[in-house]
Protein backbone atom coordinates (compact mmCIF):
# COMPACT_ATOMS: atom_id res chain seq x y z
CA UNK A 1 0.00 0.00 0.00
CA UNK A 2 1.51 3.39 -0.99
CA UNK A 3 2.57 5.40 2.04
CA UNK A 4 0.79 8.52 0.74
CA UNK A 5 -2.59 6.80 0.78
CA UNK A 6 -4.42 5.71 3.89
CA UNK A 7 -5.49 2.10 4.08
CA UNK A 8 -9.16 1.81 3.27
CA UNK A 9 -10.92 -1.51 3.78
CA UNK A 10 -12.62 -2.45 0.53
CA UNK A 11 -14.89 -5.40 -0.15
CA UNK A 12 -13.11 -6.15 -3.43
CA UNK A 13 -9.75 -4.36 -3.19
CA UNK A 14 -8.96 -2.67 -6.48
CA UNK A 15 -7.31 0.51 -7.60
CA UNK A 16 -9.35 2.86 -9.77
CA UNK A 17 -7.39 5.40 -11.81
CA UNK A 18 -8.54 8.20 -14.12
CA UNK A 19 -6.09 10.10 -16.33
CA UNK A 20 -7.46 13.13 -18.13
CA UNK A 21 -6.20 15.99 -20.27
CA UNK A 22 -6.50 17.19 -23.84
CA UNK A 23 -5.86 15.39 -27.11
CA UNK A 24 -2.19 15.42 -28.07
CA UNK A 25 -0.86 14.90 -24.53
CA UNK A 26 -0.77 11.13 -24.83
CA UNK A 27 -3.40 10.59 -22.15
CA UNK A 28 -4.74 7.35 -23.66
CA UNK A 29 -1.23 5.95 -24.16
CA UNK A 30 -0.51 6.63 -20.47
CA UNK A 31 -3.46 4.46 -19.52
CA UNK A 32 -2.38 1.67 -21.87
CA UNK A 33 1.14 1.69 -20.39
CA UNK A 34 -0.11 1.51 -16.80
CA UNK A 35 -2.68 -1.17 -17.62
CA UNK A 36 -0.25 -3.27 -19.66
CA UNK A 37 2.47 -3.03 -17.01
CA UNK A 38 0.06 -4.21 -14.32
CA UNK A 39 -1.51 -7.00 -16.41
CA UNK A 40 1.44 -8.48 -18.27
CA UNK A 41 4.32 -7.80 -15.93
CA UNK A 42 2.75 -7.83 -12.47
CA UNK A 43 0.05 -10.46 -12.92
CA UNK A 44 -2.91 -8.20 -12.11
CA UNK A 45 -6.40 -8.06 -13.58
CA UNK A 46 -6.93 -4.80 -15.49
CA UNK A 47 -9.69 -3.05 -17.41
CA UNK A 48 -9.32 0.11 -19.52
CA UNK A 49 -11.99 2.41 -20.96
CA UNK A 50 -11.44 5.67 -22.80
CA UNK A 51 -13.37 8.70 -24.00
CA UNK A 52 -12.69 11.59 -26.35
CA UNK A 53 -14.22 15.02 -26.85
CA UNK A 54 -15.56 16.03 -30.29
CA UNK A 55 -12.12 17.21 -31.45
CA UNK A 56 -9.24 14.74 -31.79
CA UNK A 57 -6.32 17.03 -30.94
CA UNK A 58 -6.97 19.73 -28.37
CA UNK A 59 -10.32 18.32 -27.26
CA UNK A 60 -10.79 16.73 -23.85
CA UNK A 61 -10.03 13.07 -23.37
CA UNK A 62 -9.74 10.66 -20.49
CA UNK A 63 -8.82 7.08 -19.80
CA UNK A 64 -9.93 4.95 -16.87
CA UNK A 65 -7.86 2.03 -15.62
CA UNK A 66 -8.89 -0.44 -12.95
CA UNK A 67 -6.23 -2.72 -11.44
CA UNK A 68 -7.14 -5.60 -9.15
CA UNK A 69 -5.88 -8.89 -7.77
CA UNK A 70 -9.37 -10.27 -8.35
CA UNK A 71 -11.88 -10.41 -11.19
CA UNK A 72 -13.21 -6.95 -12.15
CA UNK A 73 -16.99 -7.01 -12.50
CA UNK A 74 -17.66 -3.39 -13.47
CA UNK A 75 -15.37 -1.59 -15.97
CA UNK A 76 -16.07 2.06 -15.13
CA UNK A 77 -14.46 4.32 -12.54
CA UNK A 78 -16.83 6.26 -10.29
CA UNK A 79 -14.54 7.66 -7.57
CA UNK A 80 -10.90 7.09 -8.49
CA UNK A 81 -8.24 6.45 -5.90
CA UNK A 82 -5.76 8.11 -8.25
CA UNK A 83 -6.78 11.09 -10.39
CA UNK A 84 -4.25 12.42 -12.90
CA UNK A 85 -5.12 15.81 -14.45
CA UNK A 86 -2.93 17.09 -17.27
CA UNK A 87 -5.06 20.11 -18.22
CA UNK A 88 -7.02 22.71 -16.31
CA UNK A 89 -10.20 21.75 -18.12
CA UNK A 90 -9.70 18.14 -17.02
CA UNK A 91 -9.28 19.25 -13.42
CA UNK A 92 -12.45 21.34 -13.54
CA UNK A 93 -14.33 18.43 -15.07
CA UNK A 94 -13.01 15.56 -12.94
CA UNK A 95 -11.15 17.05 -9.98
CA UNK A 96 -14.09 16.77 -7.62
CA UNK A 97 -14.74 13.09 -8.35
CA UNK A 98 -12.19 11.59 -6.02
CA UNK A 99 -12.67 8.56 -3.83
CA UNK A 100 -11.95 8.55 -0.09
CA UNK A 101 -8.32 9.23 0.86
CA UNK A 102 -7.38 9.64 -2.79
CA UNK A 103 -4.38 11.14 -4.53
CA UNK A 104 -4.57 13.89 -7.17
CA UNK A 105 -1.57 14.17 -9.49
CA UNK A 106 -1.46 17.17 -11.82
CA UNK A 107 0.60 19.14 -14.31
CA UNK A 108 1.54 22.04 -12.04
CA UNK A 109 2.33 24.55 -14.80
CA UNK A 110 -1.08 24.09 -16.43
CA UNK A 111 -3.55 23.02 -13.75
CA UNK A 112 -4.69 25.45 -11.05
CA UNK A 113 -5.33 23.31 -7.97
CA UNK A 114 -6.65 24.56 -4.64
CA UNK A 115 -4.64 22.29 -2.34
CA UNK A 116 -6.55 23.42 0.74
CA UNK A 117 -9.80 22.39 -0.90
CA UNK A 118 -8.35 19.01 -1.88
CA UNK A 119 -7.07 18.51 1.67
CA UNK A 120 -10.51 19.40 3.07
CA UNK A 121 -11.86 16.34 1.21
CA UNK A 122 -9.30 14.17 3.02
CA UNK A 123 -7.16 13.81 -0.11
CA UNK A 124 -3.65 14.80 -1.22
CA UNK A 125 -2.48 16.71 -4.29
CA UNK A 126 0.99 16.49 -5.83
CA UNK A 127 2.11 18.49 -8.84
CA UNK A 128 4.90 18.04 -11.36
CA UNK A 129 6.07 20.37 -14.18
CA UNK A 130 5.77 17.46 -16.60
CA UNK A 131 5.72 19.56 -19.78
CA UNK A 132 8.84 21.46 -18.74
CA UNK A 133 10.66 18.22 -17.92
CA UNK A 134 9.66 16.81 -21.33
CA UNK A 135 10.88 19.97 -23.06
CA UNK A 136 14.25 19.60 -21.31
CA UNK A 137 14.60 16.33 -23.23
CA UNK A 138 13.82 18.16 -26.46
CA UNK A 139 10.40 16.57 -27.06
CA UNK A 140 7.26 17.97 -25.51
CA UNK A 141 5.38 14.92 -26.83
CA UNK A 142 6.84 12.69 -24.08
CA UNK A 143 4.98 14.63 -21.37
CA UNK A 144 2.74 11.61 -20.84
CA UNK A 145 5.72 9.33 -20.17
CA UNK A 146 7.08 11.84 -17.65
CA UNK A 147 3.70 11.64 -15.92
CA UNK A 148 3.76 7.82 -15.96
CA UNK A 149 7.16 7.96 -14.25
CA UNK A 150 5.80 10.36 -11.65
CA UNK A 151 2.74 8.12 -11.15
CA UNK A 152 4.95 5.06 -10.65
CA UNK A 153 7.16 6.84 -8.11
CA UNK A 154 4.54 8.43 -5.87
CA UNK A 155 1.83 5.76 -5.96
CA UNK A 156 4.18 2.76 -5.78
CA UNK A 157 1.53 0.70 -7.60
CA UNK A 158 3.90 -0.27 -10.41
CA UNK A 159 7.48 -1.42 -10.32
CA UNK A 160 9.57 0.82 -12.60
CA UNK A 161 10.82 -2.26 -14.44
CA UNK A 162 7.25 -3.24 -15.31
CA UNK A 163 6.42 0.26 -16.56
CA UNK A 164 9.55 0.35 -18.71
CA UNK A 165 8.71 -3.00 -20.30
CA UNK A 166 5.24 -1.69 -21.17
CA UNK A 167 6.77 1.51 -22.56
CA UNK A 168 9.08 -0.54 -24.76
CA UNK A 169 6.11 -2.56 -26.02
CA UNK A 170 3.94 0.42 -26.88
CA UNK A 171 6.01 3.42 -28.00
CA UNK A 172 7.05 3.78 -31.67
CA UNK A 173 10.19 1.85 -32.58
CA UNK A 174 13.27 4.02 -32.42
CA UNK A 175 11.90 6.23 -29.62
CA UNK A 176 12.47 3.81 -26.75
CA UNK A 177 15.54 5.56 -25.30
CA UNK A 178 13.88 8.98 -25.34
CA UNK A 179 10.82 7.54 -23.62
CA UNK A 180 12.95 5.74 -21.00
CA UNK A 181 14.64 9.07 -20.25
CA UNK A 182 11.24 10.76 -19.94
CA UNK A 183 10.09 8.03 -17.54
CA UNK A 184 13.23 8.51 -15.44
CA UNK A 185 12.68 12.28 -15.32
CA UNK A 186 9.22 11.81 -13.85
CA UNK A 187 10.26 8.93 -11.59
CA UNK A 188 13.21 10.80 -10.07
CA UNK A 189 11.08 13.91 -9.55
CA UNK A 190 8.46 11.82 -7.75
CA UNK A 191 10.99 10.03 -5.54
CA UNK A 192 12.59 13.34 -4.59
CA UNK A 193 9.18 14.71 -3.67
CA UNK A 194 8.41 11.64 -1.54
CA UNK A 195 11.67 12.05 0.36
CA UNK A 196 10.63 15.59 1.32
CA UNK A 197 7.09 14.83 2.48
CA UNK A 198 7.42 11.48 4.30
Amino acid sequence: MPKLLKKVKLENPQIEIRISGFGGQGVIMSGFIIGRAAALYEGKQTVLTQSFGPEARGGSCSVQVIISDNRIDYPYVAQPRIQVCMSDEAYRKYGGYLGPHALLLYEEDIVRVNKDEVASWGNRALGIPATRLAEELGKRLVVNIVMVGFFSAVTEYLKPESAKKAIQDLVPKGTEELNFKAFEQGYKYGKKMLSRIK
